[in-house]
């Protein structure tokens, strides 16, 4: 009997003994409880436009976002809110869409990267963002500036240390730091 054979015997049986046990664990589970299909019907102003959708009640404002309203500016990082990728607004206030329940938003104001330019003309964080190069694969750039953004309308002292203390649930995995602390240390100065 070769290596080979006993690899091979060793994965069929293991295949076999999993299948056995997932219809087992199925039959045992029964259907899923009504309360796990529950659909809800959403509106809400998504970027100043009405929004409208039929979802089941365990989806996220994030997978909302974008896969069902087509708006994939919104980052899907790590999905368990430790990276900031995914951050939006709802009713003016920051929050991480990918731990936020999209039935939680009805009636309320959702804004999105999308919405963070208006009339054709970039929001002053964008384009000190360009400024200043603080992004580099940019993956984590629309959740910086929509924290960013957040950051503007919250009491925050001016120091580049309170603007790295109001951002630090964003992460930025190129280490942009720097530019992205440099660029809204800018605009929050000039808006004063």
């Amino acid at each position: 009997m070769t290596r080979r054979t006993v690899l091979k015997r060793g994965l069929l049986l293991g295949g076999a003994f999993l299948v056995g046990a997932q219809k087992s664990g199925a039959d045992a589970a029964g259907p899923l409880p009504r309360a796990a299909c529950h659909r809800v019907d959403l509106s809400f102003s998504l970027n100043g436009q009405p929004a409208h959708a039929e979802i089941e009640a365990r989806t996220t404002l994030l997978d909302l976002l974008r896969e069902g309203l087509d708006h994939p500016g919104t980052k899907k990082g790590c999905d368990h809110g430790q990276c900031g990728a995914c951050t939006v607004h709802v009713g003016g206030r920051r929050v991480l869409s990918c731990l936020t329940l999209a039935a939680t938003v009805q009636g309320k104001e959702v804004a999105t990267i999308e919405g963070l330019a208006r009339n054709g003309r970039l929001h002053p964080l964008q384009t000190a963002f360009i400024e200043h190069d603080a992004f580099q694969c940019g993956f984590c750039t629309p959740g910086q500036l929509m924290s960013a953004a957040g950051l503007m309308k919250e009491p925050c002292g001016m120091s580049p240390n309170d603007v790295r203390e109001g951002m630090s649930g964003n992460i930025c995995r190129c280490g942009a730091y720097c530019g992205i602390v440099a660029a809204i240390t800018q605009v929050r100065t000039a808006a004063v």
